[in-house]
């Protein structure tokens, strides 16, 4: 196959009003993955799901006082290799020290993290000097 690369940058006002563009816009992209060889419709569909959640955490936890900001996302496909990167300029929290959570006792939200982590095939979350970044990545071959 030869190399191939796709890099999307997004940069949405910090408001929950945008987040079916920011998901329609992931759907999009792999519906466009012509070297995909799965189902693009579910893979549209699984990435719509992840950005949404992803993009909506960080306008609720990231920063929630401050409409101003943008919100910043890079998609990168790179051979077989997605990467989405959700950055944001909260506090933070440690991915790894999350309590395991049970899909069946979830009350309304909490969702997020455990959908992200099954759909994807790694999740990872770090503090940087501009802030931090959410990364989900899924191999595509």
């Amino acid at each position: 196959m030869a190399s191939s690369c796709i890099a999307v940058d997004i940069a949405v006002p910090n408001r929950t009003r945008y987040l079916a563009l920011v998901g329609n816009i992931a759907e999009c992209l792999a519906k466009g993955l012509e070297a995909y060889s799965g189902d693009r419709d579910t893979l549209a569909f699984h990435l719509n799901l992840v950005l949404t959640e992803a993009a909506g955490n960080a306008i609720r936890h990231g920063s929630p006082a401050n409409e101003e900001r943008l919100l910043h996302i890079c998609i990168e496909v790179r051979d077989d290799d997605l990467c989405i990167r959700v950055f944001d300029y909260g506090q933070g929290f440690d991915l790894d020290h999350l309590a395991p959570l049970d899909a069946g006792e979830l009350e309304e939200g909490g969702r997020g993290i455990l959908v992200m982590r099954a759909l994807m095939d790694s999740v990872a979350y770090k503090k940087t000097e501009e802030g931090n970044v959410l990364e989900m990545r899924k191999k595509l071959a």
